[in-house]
C-alpha cells in the first residue's frame, strides 16, 4: 500500500550528520538491507558526459538485467522556485549508488540516505522544503522552493523505464499518467508508444494519458481508480531532439559534442568520405557519406539516411564550406515533405542567398519566380545560423547555434534571466 510519510522517525541530529559527512566527502546511506554505510560522495556524482535520462536508463538497463532492484524519483510537484522541474528523475542503487538529478544538489544527499526505508511498504510522496524559513525540513539555502518526490522501487517504476527506454531510442513523444495517492500509488498509463496504446473511455487513468498526448501538456487531476477518487499527473514528455549536422569539417566536432552533452540525437553527413569517418565523429548517432552529384533529384530525399532521420521537430546545420555541397544540401532540405522545424546555414546571408538561387535552379523552378522563391526561403531558414555571442572560435560558433536552436526548439526569449525572472523586492533596512 501507498503511504505519505511527512514526519519520519528520524532525529534532527542525524541530518547535522549527514551535512557534516558531506563537508567531508561522504554520505551516509541507509541501504537496501537497511544497513548505515558510507558512501564516497565522488562516486555518486554526475560524470557530466551525458544527460540525467540517457545515464539513468544505461543504469536501469545494466540493473534489469541482473534483476536488481532499485529506487526511482520523480519530480511530480514544485512549490515555488525549483532548480528541476516535474519530470525530473533519480535512480538509487542498492549500495547507495545515485544517477540524475532532483535538485541543483541541496537535497540529494537526504533522499538517498532514507529512499530505501522509505519505500520499504511501496510508493511514497515526500516533502521536501529548500526555504531557509520552512522547519518541516533542514534543507534550507537552496533555491527556495519546495519539491515534491514520488519514491519507488522496482515493482512499479519498471514500466515506466521500459517505456522511456523505448521512447528515447525512437524519438517519440510519451504521455505518462501516475496515481499519486491512495492505495493505487504508482499505478501508470502510458500513452504515444505505438501499439501499446489503449481505447479511450475503458480506463479513466489511460484516457487522462490520452488526452495528456493528444494536448501535448501536462495534466494534473482527480480521477476515478478502482471506485475512488485519486490525484493522477499525466506527465506530457516531447520526443529527444535531434539535429542533422551537414559538414564534417573541424568545425563540426565541437558542434557534435555539445549537442550529445544535452542528449540529442545527431547524425553527421559530407559528401568527402575522408572526412566523414567514425574515427573523427565518434559520438555521431548516424555517420554517412552524401552521393553529393546525384542531388537533388537523381535520388529520393527519403532514402538517404540524413535526410530520413531528420524528424519535424529538429534541427538542421549546413556547414560544408562548399558552394556545391552547401547549395545541393539546402535543394534537398527545402524539398522535403516535412522539412525539420530549424534549418540553419552558416556564413554571411549574400553567401546563402547564393546558395538559395542555386538550389533554385537545381530544383528545375522557372527563372521569372528565382528571386521571389529565395526572399521567402530566406524567411523560413535561420541565416546566419546561431545567435550574437561574441563566437569566434569552433567551440562558441557551436554554443552560438546550439544557443539558437533551443531558443526555437522553446520558443523561449532569450533574454537575460535577471530580465525575464527578476524579483522586484524591496529589502527593507
Amino acid at each position: 500500500m501507498g503511504r505519505s510519510i511527512r514526519q519520519p522517525p528520524i532525529r534532527w541530529r542525524l541530518f547535522i550528520e549527514l551535512e557534516a559527512y558531506e563537508r567531508a566527502g561522504f554520505w551516509m546511506v541507509v541501504s537496501a538491507d537497511g544497513a548505515l554505510i558510507l558512501a564516497d560522495a565522488g562516486s555518486l556524482r554526475d560524470n557530466g558526459t551525458m544527460t540525467d535520462l540517457a545515464r539513468i536508463l544505461s543504469q536501469w538497463r545494466e540493473l534489469e538485467s541482473a534483476g536488481a532492484d532499485y529506487v526511482l524519483a520523480t519530480v511530480v510537484a514544485v512549490e515555488g522556485p525549483s532548480y528541476r522541474k516535474p519530470g525530473a528523475v533519480m535512480m538509487i542503487t542498492a549500495d547507495g549508488q545515485r544517477v540524475g538529478t532532483i535538485s541543483g544538489g541541496c537535497l540529494e544527499a537526504q533522499v538517498v540516505s532514507r529512499a530505501w526505508w522509505l519505500t520499504a511498504n511501496g510508493p511514497t510522496i515526500e516533502r521536501y522544503s529548500t526555504a531557509d524559513d520552512d522547519g518541516d525540513r533542514p534543507f534550507g539555502s537552496g533555491c527556495g522552493g519546495v519539491v515534491f518526490l514520488l519514491l519507488e522501487r522496482r515493482a512499479t517504476a519498471a514500466p515506466l523505464l521500459a517505456a522511456l527506454d523505448r521512447a528515447f531510442a525512437e524519438r517519440v513523444p510519451l504521455a505518462v499518467a501516475t496515481v499519486l495517492d491512495g492505495e493505487a500509488m504508482g499505478r501508470r498509463a502510458i500513452a504515444g508508444l505505438a501499439g501499446e496504446q489503449h481505447r479511450v473511455g475503458v480506463d479513466p487513468l489511460q484516457e487522462l494519458a490520452e488526452r495528456a498526448f493528444a494536448l501535448r501538456e501536462s495534466i494534473d487531476s482527480q480521477v476515478g481508480v478502482d471506485g475512488k477518487g485519486a490525484r493522477v499527473w499525466a506527465d506530457y514528455r516531447t520526443a529527444r531532439p535531434g539535429l542533422g549536422i551537414f559538414g564534417a569539417g573541424d568545425d563540426a566536432q565541437p558542434l557534435l559534442r555539445l549537442a550529445k552533452e544535452l542528449g540529442w540525437f545527431v547524425s553527421v553527413a559530407d559528401g568527402r568520405s575522408h572526412l566523414a569517418t567514425r574515427a573523427r565523429f565518434a559520438q555521431a548517432d548516424e555517420l554517412s557519406v552524401l552521393p553529393i552529384k546525384d542531388l537533388p533529384g537523381a535520388l529520393p530525399v527519403d532514402s538517404l539516411q540524413a535526410f530520413a532521420s531528420l524528424h519535424r521537430e529538429d534541427a538542421a546545420v549546413v556547414m560544408t564550406h562548399s558552394f556545391e555541397q552547401d547549395s545541393r544540401i539546402l535543394a534537398c532540405l527545402l524539398s522535403m515533405d516535412v522539412p525539420p522545424a530549424y534549418i540553419g546555414v552558416l556564413g554571411p546571408q549574400r553567401r546563402t542567398r547564393e546558395l538559395l538561387a542555386e538550389a533554385a535552379v537545381l530544383l528545375g523552378l522557372p527563372a521569372g519566380s528565382v528571386a521571389a522563391q529565395v526572399d521567402a526561403w530566406l524567411d523560413r531558414l535561420h541565416a546566419p545560423t546561431g545567435l550574437d555571442l561574441g563566437a569566434e572560435s569552433p567551440e562558441t560558433i557551436a554554443l552560438s547555434v546550439l544557443a539558437e536552436i533551443q531558443k526555437c526548439r522553446k520558443a523561449a526569449s532569450a533574454l537575460p534571466l535577471r530580465e525575464v525572472r527578476a524579483d522586484r523586492v524591496t529589502i527593507a533596512g
